[in-house]
């Protein structure tokens, strides 16, 4: 496991690489992927955080982000995928604080595939704008995003899929699904798809909505509570997250860790 605490240009390793970002300060750090690789980064601590990767031709990377920070963080990044390159970057967030985060992912070169999802327990401010831009033939771009919102909680996602002229033979697809448990909250998904060639398909899906009461009553004349309904219902909508992650030992620490969250709701 590395810990980061200044700025860093770090070049990936064969399997899971395993990084902690704990530092009051502005980062800038940049991930270089010569080989297949896994990516976990657990964000303990970070005043603001700029991202770039590149996923080189052939290659297959898959990130993780983990938000643990307690205060307010910012997030820029960007990714560039080359020819046949294939990149997953995931982010999961169940802490109380608010965030920002900007993320564009480059499919530069024929063959480049990326999926961008997230995961999060709403409980304060997130925003995001997610970008996914198809510069090739035949690349495939989606964005999967995930969040169950709580009492205070307020959540923007843009997000924003575009196909450029030349581009033909190109995929673009995006799900954004909110789940509400209390009516103090607030939730706005904006799906964008920017089409500038023919040869393609592109196709959106958003679904913002609170659990079925029927469901609900129906776990509680099992015997559960309230507060366990919200644990369970909430696990099972997150969890999918941890599964970027191919190595069990930390998908099942990552399981622990937001059923313990959940069931301190």
């Amino acid at each position: 496991m590395k810990t980061i605490r200044c700025n860093e240009d770090i070049i990936l390793h064969e399997g899971l690489n395993e990084i902690v970002i704990d530092a009051i300060r502005h980062l800038h750090l940049t991930f270089t992927a010569h080989i297949d690789c896994e990516v976990f980064v657990r964000i303990v601590a970070c005043r603001s955080l700029k991202i770039d990767t590149f996923t080189e031709a052939g290659k297959h990377v898959s990130f993780l982000f983990w938000n643990e920070t307690a205060a307010h963080l910012d997030v820029e990044e960007h990714h560039e995928v080359l020819a046949d390159g294939d990149l997953s970057v995931a982010y999961g967030e169940v802490n109380d604080a608010s965030m920002k985060r900007h993320v564009q992912v480059a499919l530069r070169q024929q063959g480049a595939n990326a999926l961008v999802s997230s995961a999060s327990l709403v409980r304060e401010n997130k925003e995001y704008v997610m970008e996914v831009i198809n510069f090739a033939p035949h690349t495939t771009g989606n964005m999967k995003n995930f969040a169950v919102m709580m009492k205070g909680g307020h959540l923007n996602i843009d997000a924003v899929g575009k196909i450029v002229k030349g581009a033909h033979g190109s995929q673009s697809h995006q799900t954004s699904r909110a789940l509400s448990f209390e009516e103090d909250q607030h939730a706005t998904i904006v799906p964008e798809l920017l089409i500038d060639e023919d040869d393609v398909q592109a196709s959106h899906a958003m679904s913002m909505g609170s659990v079925d009461p029927d469901h609900l009553y129906y776990m509680q004349t099992r015997g559960l509570t309230m507060s366990q309904c919200i644990s369970l219902i909430s696990t099972g909508y997150l969890l999918p997250i941890a599964d970027t992650i191919k190595d069990e030992t930390l998908r099942e620490k990552l399981r622990e860790q937001l059923e313990k969250e959940m069931a301190a709701l």
